[in-house]
């Protein structure tokens, strides 16, 4: 794959004189051939098993023209070579049908061997992309990336492939076995050529225009479909059922007359195709005749030849339609090798650290500052000491830069300036696998996978025994709630565990934390959905699973960090006040203007 991709950006950055197309074409399918090479064996018993079957059809009207020329036309009574016809006639029927079965089989296996490892692939590096992509790029184009486009490749080894070795052997074949029965009528067929290649040339740009128009109306169909069927809650409460069917039906009739006229394209494409074989056999039919009335071609080579003129115009209009596809798969591998080419901006040391197998825990903040790409600032110059053990409350208004600051231990993000260590070691010196076991984060809305309870508690890890997460479940109350489960622990949960309510997610979220047992525990915002009697269950939880590990609790609630150690609390990306709940009561500051807001007692809270 290194090898593949490295090819691709070597041949984006030369033969610039090249028409883009041309390069495009060119890099991409050089591409795909180092995966084809992987599988070089599989692809030549998929030619010599296309070939064996070219042969097994095409000497079938050869056979009748003997059978005609050498018996019937002669007058021979001996059935013996008849039968003997008659039965190669068979056993070249079966063998095509015999390899043209192998053929298929063997080029679905390389095929989807290829598309398998390349959907593999994707999804391993698209998961290890930084969180500063997925910021940029929306969800539903990495789908369309994973499933569509790995799908559109597909359709390139299954349709065109297989029509460039089948039907460009089938038409050499045929102009092989049409010039060894009659060389001036294939002369004469061949006058057709010319016509064809302009016809052909004609329709495919055309053809490729409708299939894009099409193809971008359907786009826009869906996405509005799903757009709405995301917002119905919505549609329904402002009634605007009619208005959202009067856009769907105008989208949808875009569409349908884009279809109908890529229809019409290919049955006219597909019918002059048909009036120029008719054509051509017209022509073989009165040349040819001409020539067996006068007895100057026998009645045997006539007929054969006819069947291979039928058989001539098959391959050409197959390889045609092929275009079409062959677009498809080029713009999908252009977009899949485009993904593959990012680099992800968080990366490993080359030479990383290890923690010490004892991890205290104390994290420092030194100096950081950190800004979106191309904006402003939403970290200043923070410093910030979180001693071992300690349990630390962040509060803010919305944009103090909460959140920003646990992405930045997280590494989700790289900080500009500054340090951030975890018991003196820099986070950028730690290998980011050992950095997430140590660092664990309870999020706001915790997400659940499609599996068993049990698997999205130790997050599909079978290293992690079913005893040892039924005691965490247990240590936190959540058994009580999974056993009520039709099968317990084996209860199926559907995507985002819809049927659970926000405390029973979160309880499970906590369930991970202590199977995990991260040395620093994060929770954004982990109680701010829930009612006061499920806070006070997750409050619970929470009090265990933070005892001896360092725990940072970003909270709107501001009830849930009045025991903390230490509360921060920040305003446009800096600290502006840090002690106890009462040494900041003290100050009569922010922290006491949100106090007296959540209390009734005065106004919110606005940045200063």
């Amino acid at each position: 794959m290194a090898q593949a991709i490295h090819n691709w950006q070597a041949d984006q950055k030369s033969d610039l004189n090249e028409p883009k197309e041309k390069q495009k074409f060119r890099s991409s399918f050089r591409v795909l051939s180092v995966y084809m090479l992987e599988h070089k064996y599989t692809f030549i018993a998929f030619v010599v098993c296309t070939l064996i079957a070219i042969c097994g059809e095409l000497l079938q009207p050869y056979l009748l023209k003997l059978a005609i020329d050498d018996h019937l036309m002669l007058g021979k009574t001996e059935y013996r070579s008849l039968l003997l016809i008659g039965g190669m006639y068979f056993g070249l029927s079966v063998t095509s049908l015999l390899f043209t079965y192998l053929q298929n089989n063997l080029l679905q296996k390389a095929g989807q061997s290829i598309i398998a490892s390349i959907r593999k692939r994707l999804f391993e590096h698209i998961s290890k992309l930084s969180m500063s992509y997925f910021d940029r790029v929306p969800s539903g184009s990495l789908i369309t990336h994973v499933s569509s486009d790995t799908e559109a490749v597909n359709q390139f080894f299954h349709q065109v492939v297989l029509s460039i070795v089948r039907d460009g052997f089938t038409l050499i074949f045929i102009l092989v076995m049409m010039f060894q029965l009659d060389v001036t009528l294939t002369l004469y067929s061949l006058i057709l050529l010319p016509i064809i290649a302009f016809i052909a040339i004609a329709f495919r740009t055309y053809m490729r225009k409708t299939y894009q128009l099409a193809r971008t109306r359907l786009s826009r169909l869906v996405a509005f479909t799903a757009e709405n069927l995301s917002g119905m809650p919505l549609i329904q409460v402002f009634y605007q059922q009619k208005e959202q069917s009067r856009q769907f039906n105008e989208k949808n009739e875009s569409y349908f007359r884009a279809n109908l006229r890529e229809i019409r394209t290919n049955v006219l494409f597909n019918r002059t195709f048909e009036v120029l074989n008719n054509v051509a056999i017209a022509c073989v039919v009165w040349f040819g005749g001409r020539a067996v009335l006068g007895e100057t071609l026998a009645f045997g080579v006539l007929y054969a030849f006819i069947t291979y003129i039928r058989l001539f115009f098959q391959p050409i209009n197959t390889i045609t339609q092929q275009w079409n596809t062959l677009q498809a798969a080029n713009v999908a591998i252009q977009r899949i090798w485009n993904i593959l080419a990012i680099e992800p901006e968080v990366q490993d040391a080359e030479q990383p650290k290890k923690l010490p197998e004892k991890i205290r825990g104390e994290v420092d903040f030194r100096g950081v500052s950190f800004a979106y790409a191309g904006n402003e600032p939403v970290i200043k110059n923070l410093n910030l000491h979180i001693q071992s053990g300690q349990m630390i409350g962040v509060v803010g208004t919305t944009g103090a830069g909460k959140s920003s600051l646990i992405s930045l231990l997280c590494r989700f993000y790289d900080i500009q300036q500054g340090s951030i260590t975890i018991d003196g070691i820099s986070i950028k010196e730690l290998p980011q696998n050992q950095l997430h076991r140590v660092v664990g984060l309870v999020q706001q809305e915790p997400y659940l996978f499609t599996g068993s309870v049990l698997d999205n508690v130790r997050l599909f890890d079978s290293t992690i025994t079913r005893e040892r997460v039924i005691e965490a479940c247990r240590f936190i109350g959540a058994d009580l709630i999974i056993e009520r489960m039709p099968k317990g622990y084996d209860t199926r949960l559907s995507e985002k565990g819809s049927g659970l309510s926000a405390g029973e997610r979160q309880l499970i979220s906590f369930a991970r934390i202590l199977v995990f047992q991260p040395r620093i525990l994060i929770l954004d915002e982990a109680t701010a959905n829930l009612d006061s009697q499920t806070e006070q269950l997750i409050n619970r939880a929470l009090d265990f699973v933070s005892q001896g590990r360092t725990t940072i609790v970003i909270a709107h609630r501001l009830s849930t960090i009045i025991g903390a150690d230490q509360i921060v609390v920040m305003n446009k990306g800096e600290i502006v006040e840090q002690g106890t709940h009462h040494e900041l009561l003290k100050l009569d500051g922010y922290y006491k203007e949100m106090i007296d807001y959540t209390q009734g007692k005065g106004q919110p809270i606005a940045s200063h």
